[in-house]
This record gives C-alpha cells, sequence and structure tokens, in this order.
C-alpha cells in the first residue's frame, strides 16, 4: 500500500525474512499504513500517538519526520513491545516518550504543551479484521458498540484539548461500523467548531467510502482490513 508498502508472496514466519531482526521493515496491514502519512508530521513538530501499543504506527511516524513523539496506552503490559520495536528499528531516543496513560484524562500524563499532531488510533470492535480473525466475532456483543462509542467520544474530546491551534488530529479504528466510524466524526465536528474536517486521501487502489476502507476481496490489488479514518485541523 503506497510508496513503501510491499507483499510478501508467499507468505513466511517474518524472522525469516532477511533485514527483520536488523530493523530494515516492519509489519502492518495495509490499511494501518496509511496513518502515519494521513497525519502527515513534519520534522521538529510534537506528536502524540494515543493508544500506541504494539508500536507499528509509533515507528512508522518516525520513519517519516523527525519529531519530538509521546508514545501513549493506557495498557502498561504492552508498552515493552512498543520499546522492542523502537529498539530493532533504531529509533529510539531521548526525544521519544514511551508513557502508560489513559488517553481520556490528559491531566494524569500531560506536560501541557500542546501537540502539532495527534493519531487517536481508538480502541473499538475490531469488526474490520474479521476476515482474518474471525474470533472476533464470537468475543463481541452487540452492546460493544455503544461502549466503545462512549469511550472513543471522551477520548476524542480531550486529545482535542491537547491540540495546538493549526495542529492535525487523525481519528482511526479497525472497524466498519458506523457508529464508530462516519456517525463519531461527524458528532465530533458537529460539537466543536474549531474543528475542521479535512478529506482523507488514500492509495490508489485502496477500496474506500468517503473515510471508510474497505476489507478486500479475493483477488483484490491490495490486502487491507477494514478501517476508517478521518482527518481534522484545529483552527
Amino acid at each position: 500500500m503506497g510508496e513503501a508498502g510491499l507483499i510478501v508472496s508467499p507468505p513466511r514466519p517474518v524472522r525469516e525474512l532477511p533485514g527483520y531482526d536488523e530493523g530494515a521493515f516492519s509489519v502492518q496491514d495495509a490499511g494501518a499504513q496509511i496513518a502515519a502519512p494521513l497525519l502527515g508530521a513534519r520534522d521538529g513538530e510534537r506528536v502524540l500517538d494515543a493508544c500506541a501499543a504494539p508500536g507499528g504506527k509509533t515507528t512508522h511516524i518516525l520513519e517519516l519526520a523527525d519529531v519530538e513523539l509521546t508514545a501513549l496506552d493506557a495498557d502498561a503490559a504492552r508498552l515493552p513491545r512498543v520499546h522492542t520495536n523502537l529498539a530493532r528499528q533504531k529509533l529510539a531516543s531521548d526525544r521519544v516518550r514511551v508513557v502508560a496513560g489513559d488517553a481520556a484524562a490528559p491531566a494524569s500524563w500531560w506536560d501541557g504543551r500542546p501537540y502539532d499532531r495527534i493519531l487517536a488510533d481508538v480502541p473499538c470492535t475490531a469488526s474490520g479484521i474479521v476476515r482474518r480473525h474471525p474470533d472476533v466475532k464470537w468475543l463481541r456483543r452487540a452492546s460493544d458498540v455503544a461502549s466503545f462509542a462512549a469511550v472513543q467520544h471522551a477520548m476524542l474530546d480531550a486529545l482535542w484539548s491537547c491540540l495546538a491551534r493549526g495542529g492535525t488530529l487523525v481519528y482511526a479504528t479497525c472497524s466498519v461500523f458506523v457508529e464508530e466510524n462516519e456517525a463519531q466524526a461527524a458528532a465530533f465536528a458537529a460539537r466543536m467548531p474549531d474543528a475542521l474536517r479535512e478529506s482523507p486521501v488514500f492509495p490508489a487502489g485502496a477500496e474506500s467510502s468517503g473515510g471508510q476502507l474497505l476489507p478486500s476481496l479475493p483477488g483484490a490489488r491490495h490486502n487491507q482490513d477494514g478501517f476508517f479514518y478521518a482527518r481534522f485541523r484545529r483552527a
């Protein structure tokens, strides 16, 4: 997907691929690869990757720009994976902080300095990855959609307060449910008068409808999960 994505055919265990242990590349679904380019971080900016574990998008952001980055996740047990990925790809530095904290409660981890870019890859039903993980269908209940939507609402509002004027926030889910995606994004734009919504630009060949990336069908050009992206600029 995009300029840097490659498909390995036939599939092989990642540790068997030359260069993996040396940090030459990382593994991400085609849909997830869009997050960092869509965020558009530039050298010298201050960036927050909320809900960062296991760190695939964190390292991708750092590969694209020389930034001061905070990788945040509420689950401290998952943060060692972020450290491992940063070390493997030789991206760890004193400009990269890995922090345990709740994105919906910035007072517990935020130093008060606004971020220029925020990636909010929020918790969701993961309905977009059912083709690869069919067990998701048995791990979710109908009531989970509303529960996740409430969490997403709280995170969006809290993270918006951490964004600098003129800054960019990208909202992302690996869901295909409208309540977590378009309805969530539209409601956020309606209640935040300084949130200017910008149309996402996806790579050629990516099946999409508005901000919704559609799961690939057999024989498609790309092999992508269902993802949703909404990009907002703070006026």
